[in-house]
Formats: C-alpha cells, structure tokens, sequence
C-alpha cells in the first residue's frame, strides 16, 4: 500500500462532479451505485496523495455553488447530489486512512513481535526500530502485566493503560502492547519511571492484576532478555505464591540460581522434605506451615497469626516436622537448608508431581 502523503491544502476535483450536477439539475437523477463508488475510490486517491479532508470537502462545495442553478426546485436537486457526492467522497478517504492505520498497526505488531522473540536480521531490526522511536544500541527495558483474564489488543483495560501512560510521558521512545493474554510495555532503561507507573496502571485497572519488570539490556537482544526475566518473574510469583503487585525480576535472582541445577535441588528436596510424605493428611500443611513461618522471619506468633492457628498448634507441627525430617525449624543450624528444600519444592511443584534424583 503506497503511504499517505503530508498534508496539502490544494484539493483537485472528480472530473465527473459537473456532470453529475448538470444532471441532477436537469433531470433530478441521483447518482447512481456505480457514480458513487468511483466518487469512493477519488476520495481514497486524495488522501493517498495528502490531500486533507477538509480541503476536498470546501473545494467540492465550493464547485458545487458555482454550479447551483438559480431555480428553487432545481437547488433542491443539486443540494441532494452534492450530499450524496461528498459523503461518497468522505467515506472513501475514511477507508483510505482506516486502511493506512491498519496497515501501520500490522507493521508495529510485526516488529513487536520480531523485537521480542528476537527474530530477524539485529541490522534490519534496528532500522525498522527507529520508526517507533526505538534505538536499540541502548539500553531497553520490559515490564508484562497479567490479571484475572487474558488481554487483547483493544480492550478497554488495555485502552485505559495505554491511555493513562502516553498521557503522561507520550508516546515516543515507549511501546505498548498485548502478547500471550498479557499487556507489554517496552521503554529506554533510563526511564524506569515508566514501567513502574505502567505497573502501577495495569494494577489498578484490574483490581488484583500483577506486573513484573525485567532489568535493562542493551543491543537487538535486549529487549528479549529483559521480556523473558519479566516472564519468568511472573512464573516464580505463581509458584511461589508471592503477593506483591510488582515484582522486579532483579530481586528475584536468587531463585533462578537456586534451581540452576535443578538435579541437585530435586535431591535436597528428595532428602530433606520426603519424609514428610509419611505424615498424617500429606506434607503440604507442614510446607504451608514452614513457609509462613520462614516469611515470618521465623517470629512463631507472627506465622501463628497468618495461618490463623494458636502458638501452640504452630509449635507442636514444628516439633513434628523436625521429629519426621531430622531438621529443626527453630535451630539456626537447620534454617537455610530447610528454608531452601522449601523454596525448590515451590518452584519444582513438589508433592504435586514427584521430584526425582534424575531431572
């Protein structure tokens, strides 16, 4: 599709407008379906060639008067051809810009998506990355939201983020838009403000949604990099159950490191929590009962409280838990293995799907 022009206030003239007057004055013939869809595809010429829609409305008008003839009855004529006329015009330049803006939006999801999964010539890449404002020489950053239901392009939570956070830092330099049920906003590192306040926006506009925002990289694959650890921070909150509403992911990565070598914390889990299976009603109160007592930072009446059990109910599983493991919650000596067997658990799924030596 050849690209709109700019602008230009010099309108020319469907050369078939005076006939159609002289007609409609002379026989009180309306246009007729064919006339008015050649009339279409002159309005979609103009706009292709920048003419503006207010310059190809007046100058038609404006040719229409100097043809309008002096008989009432014959006005009425001429004023009922020129409606039709114009609106035949109208509609194609509406179409002709409707199609340009698809046709940009299908560009801008084309590059999106290319930027993201890194595909593509890094060469090409950064050339089509100017058109959005992009440089990616620098450094890019990538902040994904996800909520109760999946979004899509248009939707009104979308519109609202969008809306809230071009409002106030604009549109150039900073992308957004939908992938995989999740909103996706893409900004210089430099201008961390903006992923945290389009965290802050999509949060509120769902009312429990969550967001996560990946570190800054530089070059082509930047921006991939810092997308995938926002994903992956919204992975380890799901696992984890983590509450926060934003998340970064460079305060999550200890956890990537734990499960690096996944074979060895299959084992610590394996070693350190499967006696747990013995127990009475399964081992999941006891890790409940750990990990609250872990966030707790190991103070019993604090855990006690979030699980919304007595001191002492709280007390006899601990004292459970280290007759059945061998490990000691309240011994400093037995904590970080305890509390690291715990995490791998989470993130590994475990009782949910056995953990074996060999991953």
């Amino acid at each position: 599709m050849t690209a709109v022009k700019p602008p230009r206030d010099r309108a020319p003239t469907w050369p078939g407008y005076e006939a159609l007057l002289d007609r409609a004055a002379t026989t009180g013939q309306d246009p007729g379906g064919a006339e008015l869809e050649r009339l279409r595809a002159f309005g979609e010429l103009a706009a292709a060639d920048g003419t503006t829609l207010r310059g190809l409305v007046v100058h038609h008008l404006s040719r229409a008067r100097a043809a309008w003839p002096a008989g009432t009855a014959e006005g009425d004529r001429v004023l009922v051809a020129v409606q039709l006329a114009v609106e035949a015009l109208c509609e194609g330049y509406e179409r002709a810009q409707q199609l340009a803006v698809r046709h940009q939006e299908s560009a801008r999801r084309e590059f999106i998506d290319d930027l993201l999964y890194g595909r593509g010539d890094p060469v090409r890449l950064a050339e089509r990355a100017e058109r959005f404002g992009l440089r990616l020489s620098h450094e890019h950053a990538v902040a994904a939201a996800e909520g109760p239901t999946p979004y899509t392009e248009g939707d009104s939570v979308s519109r609202r983020v969008e809306r809230a956070v071009t409002g106030r830092f604009g549109e150039r330099r900073i992308l957004l838009t939908t992938k995989g049920g999740r909103m996706v906003c893409i900004a210089p590192g430099d201008q961390r403000q903006v992923l945290a306040y389009f965290a802050k926006q999509a949060h509120a506009a769902t009312g429990g949604g969550r967001a996560a925002v990946g570190r800054p990289h530089p070059g082509a694959g930047g921006a991939v990099h810092s997308y995938e650890e926002a994903l992956q921070a919204l992975d380890l909150a799901g696992r984890l159950g983590l509450e926060d509403p934003v998340l970064h992911a460079a305060d999550l990565l200890v956890y990537p490191v734990l499960t690096r070598d996944r074979r060895a914390m299959a084992e610590l889990v394996r070693t350190t929590l499967g006696p747990l299976l013995k127990a009475r009603g399964g081992p999941e109160p006891y890790l409940e009962t750990l990990t609250a007592y872990f966030d707790a930072g190991c103070v019993t009446t604090q855990a006690a409280r979030h699980l919304s059990l007595s001191v002492r109910a709280l007390t006899y599983r601990l004292q459970r838990i280290h007759q059945l493991t061998g490990s000691d919650p309240t011994d400093p000596r037995h904590r970080y293995p305890l509390q690291t067997a715990v995490i791998g658990a989470r993130i590994l799924g475990w009782p949910g799907r056995k953990v074996w030596t060999k991953t």
